[in-house]
């Protein structure tokens, strides 16, 4: 999830540069807040900020502190945040934490928070955060008697999720690293005197790199799940423990430091207010309900095919004489490669270096999750876990990649986008459609989200690996969003973001045109949709779907999700599909009542041309998953800023096309 690093080395005229280097850095993981924590003798200094590391390195205090550092030994340590709990914009949600007497920066998510806030409700909780736990629990231990790295092993037997830790005490000179999923890498150079950790192997590699450092590449060690390292910030001496093992090399101090929080001259940039934090929402007026019903009992008596769920406002949809459609005509049933064809890839890519062997794209979603699940346990693979946050990942798909990452210690890269950009971008799409309704230029809501195939590929270059393993579900194909661009349906295709050469230039040439027809969409998100394309439709995907050698199986992945990982699913809804997709409520609200149909009739159409289901017990399902998801709805609007009532009112408005059936 977010970035953590720090330094610890004789004062240089280099210091401050890789310092400076390790936030920015570092940022690629979270740009929504940032801080650092300074360790001297007269005592650890602790400065955040409520906006990202690239702007914290320009502050007046920033340069105060670190460019003018005059201690004969630099001890720091950074966070750059992604928010997952406690609005940033109040400094005691940001990082680093400070309570009973340390200092702490994570990067994770603790998802069993509530229940531990009650087995510690004798303490007082100061944040909104997740992380304040940490401290909380290890002095809760502490003053049972036991010394800091058993401690940290009880610490880490309560929490469920994925974490990684850094300390700082008033009452000892060391630094205390941990883990259960490998998030963090390391360069111990004694001979220097200088110590670096960072949550990525490639940004110390950049570190080495961007400053000419005469250090091998060999010296970056990964911290592996379960263990603890512990840095005698006078001597240098290092330590490795697994999980309750006691610290030998903790060195209590002789005085008490205090830990003073900075405070920066009051800015005058506009503090960002997180509205996707705020989970209050409004009731429903009648009216809108009053309207999904009337919608409903039209759509309900459209024709359908006799064989699948797709009506007759689907795009290029032709019927024969018994009903049945042409995308039924036209299907052909997915020829699985098998287990043991996959078995024999994965065996093609194993290391006897304990290195990574292979990436996984991580949504969070079911089919990223379970493919996750599968890698590591059914296959016997290391993976390093990737997800591209682009402002509309759900805390629940956050939620639940902490918990498969934490449970099968995965290292997790996460890439976050600048998610207030990507956000106001979305707006400015979706404010621009609802001035001129067209339902061909839907996806330009999403089109933010497609950079992960780029970002995937990157990563596999940055970490020497020539295998990734997608969960490319291929019965999400919804030929539909391409069709109202009139382009008409590749029945060869192979996977969902396939598009003939033919239907590419087409797609320009509708967007082109409904640029032209509508300039608002001629906004700053521009080149971001441009760049989506390339990402999406251009460059090389790189990937193994794991669902081309496996059947997919709805039940077999629920009950391995649920029951193995304790796997979150939203209240709203009983489908496992689109949970963490926080823009699927809303278009798929939009399809429905204007096109009568969503992604889910697609979706349940391929699951009955398989064989896996039967049509009236799709239909059924179809119905109560097509129901709008009003909360959801409402935080995705809450979330880019746009009004609730207004926009349903626009999309009610629309002249539905059923109308003319």
């Amino acid at each position: 999830m977010c970035g953590i690093f720090g330094l610890v080395e004789h004062s240089d005229n280099k210091t401050a540069k890789l310092f400076r280097d390790l936030f920015l850095l570092s940022e690629s993981r979270g740009k929504e807040a940032a801080g650092f924590a300074l360790k001297q003798p007269s005592g650890i200094r602790v400065f955040k900020t409520p906006f990202p590391a690239s702007d914290l390195v320009k502050s007046e205090i920033y340069r105060s502190e670190v460019s003018h550092w005059d201690s004969r030994q630099f001890i720091g340590m950074g966070h750059s945040r992604l928010v997952t709990n406690g609005y940033e914009q109040f400094d005691i949600n940001n990082q680093p934490v400070v309570k009973n007497g340390m200092v702490v920066i994570h990067n994770g998510i603790i998802v069993n928070e509530s229940s531990l806030w009650i087995k510690y409700s004798s303490h007082t909780r100061v944040s909104e955060l997740d992380s304040e736990l940490i401290p909380t629990i290890l002095k809760d231990n502490i003053d049972k008697g036991v010394d800091l790295g058993q401690a940290i092993g009880t610490l880490f037997k309560e929490i469920s999720g994925m974490s990684n830790i850094a300390i700082l005490s008033e009452n000892n000179n060391n630094l205390v690293l941990a883990t259960n999923n490998g998030s963090i890498y390391y360069i111990n150079n004694q001979k220097n005197e200088f110590f670096v950790f960072a949550s990525e192997k490639y940004i110390l590699q950049q570190l080495i790199d961007k400053n000419k450092l005469d250090i091998s590449s060999d010296l970056i060690k990964q911290l592996l799940p379960q263990n603890v390292a512990c840095i005698n910030l006078n001597t240098l001496s290092f330590t490795l423990a697994a999980f309750g093992i006691s610290l030998d090399n903790l060195e209590l101090s002789s005085s008490t430091p205090a830990i003073k929080l900075l405070k920066d001259k009051q800015s005058s940039k506009q503090t960002y207010i997180n509205t996707s934090l705020e989970h209050t929402n409004k009731e429903v007026d009648n009216s809108f309900i009053s309207t999904y019903y009337e919608r409903k009992l039209k759509i309900d008596n459209l024709k359908r095919c006799t064989k699948c769920l797709l009506p007759e406002t689907f795009p290029y949809i032709i019927y024969d004489k018994e009903g049945v459609c042409s995308y039924c005509n036209n299907y052909h049933k997915k020829d699985f490669k098998g287990e043991a064809a996959l078995t024999w890839v994965a065996d093609s890519f194993r290391r006897k270096d304990g290195k990574p062997e292979c990436l996984v794209p991580f949504s969070g979603g079911r089919d990223s999750s379970y493919a996750l699940h599968y890698v590591v346990k059914e296959l016997g693979l290391k993976p390093i876990a990737f997800s591209y946050d682009w402002g509309m990942l759900t805390d629940l798909a956050r939620r639940n990649q902490a918990r498969m990452c934490g449970s099968l210690g995965v290292e997790h890269i996460l890439v976050s986008a600048d998610i207030r950009k990507k956000r106001d971008n979305i707006r400015k799409n979706v404010t621009a459609w609802l001035k001129r309704p067209d339902l061909g230029t839907i996806p330009l809501f999403m089109a933010g989200d497609k950079q992960y195939f780029y970002y995937a590929n990157l990563l596999m270059k940055q970490n020497n690996l020539e295998l990734s393993v997608l969960g490319e579900n291929l019965l999400e194909t919804t030929d539909f969003k391409s069709g109202f661009c009139g382009i008409k349906p590749d029945f060869r295709k192979g996977n969902t973001y396939s598009l003939s050469p033919a239907g590419k230039l087409k797609m320009i040439a509708y967007y082109g045109k409904q640029y032209l027809l509508n300039p608002a969409f001629i906004n700053s998100s521009l080149f971001d949709t441009l760049d989506s394309f390339k990402s999406y439709y251009i460059i090389k995907h790189r990937n193994l779907n794991i669902y081309d050698y496996l059947k997919w199986d709805e039940r077999t992945i629920a009950d391995v999700l649920i029951n193995k990982y304790d796997w979150e699913t939203d209240p709203g809804t009983r489908t496992t599909w689109r949970i963490g997709d926080g823009t699927a409520a809303f278009y798929n609200y939009l399809y429905y009542i204007v096109a009568g149909f969503t992604e889910n009739d697609t979706f349940r159409s391929n699951q009955i041309r398989e064989g896996d289901l039967k049509r009236e017990d799709a239909f059924k399902m179809s119905l109560e998953e097509n129901s709008p998801r009003w909360d959801s709805i409402q935080w995705y609007c809450r979330t880019i800023g746009i009004d609730f009532e207004q926009a349903i009112q626009t999309i009610n408005n629309i002249p539905p096309l059923y109308d003319n059936y």
